[in-house]
């Protein structure tokens, strides 16, 4: 029982920490990668879509991502789109696909990205704690029902705090590897 709560919640803190992750890919760090835009929302019939859904996105050369939409007629939406995202881009299109050159991030720039950098992973420790406080409290449920014994409880206790503290660290070392990438020059 206590094992099976367990492996629910390793699942559920490896989830966190995907999401993190794969927030991560679209956080700038001057060059191209195609995850930078690739979840940017486009008006596509009046539906926002995100663009990796409305066009092939590639990076032939480290500072540039080139955006071929798969319907010719959304360049526009697509284009404005990108504009909007916030991103510091910007896109120029030639009528069959869009070109978006990436800037070399300034040292100004780049102390900003950090800070957001921090507190996403501010954000992911408090959801793995969360994750955490659930599974505690059905610990306790179940020492509550008597389906466990008070040490199984504090057994159960001992091993969600050790694959708390080893989500953590892993979420930390995600955090120092993305934030030397942002400062590297």
């Amino acid at each position: 029982m206590i094992t099976d709560l367990l492996r629910e919640t390793e699942g559920r803190m490896n989830k966190a920490i995907e999401a993190l992750e794969d927030e991560f890919r679209g956080l700038r760090t001057g060059r191209a990668a195609p995850a930078l835009i690739e979840r940017v929302l486009v008006d596509y019939y009046g539906t926002p879509t995100a663009l990796k859904q409305l066009a092939v996105i590639s990076a032939p050369e480290p500072q540039m991502l080139l955006v071929r939409p798969y319907d010719p007629g959304s360049i526009g939406n697509i284009e404005k789109a990108i504009l909007q995202a916030d991103l510091g881009l910007n896109p120029s299109n030639d009528g069959r696909m869009i070109r978006v050159p990436i800037p070399r991030l300034t040292e100004e720039r780049r102390r900003e990205m950090v800070k957001v950098l921090k507190r996403r992973l501010e954000e992911a420790r408090v959801a793995l704690r969360n994750v955490r406080r659930d599974a505690l409290n059905d610990l306790r449920e179940f020492e509550n029902e008597k389906l466990i014994s008070e040490d199984e409880l504090k057994r159960g206790q001992e091993d969600l705090q050790k694959l708390t503290d080893q989500s953590i660290k892993q979420v930390d070392e995600i955090g120092e590897r993305k934030e030397q990438e942002l400062m590297e020059i």
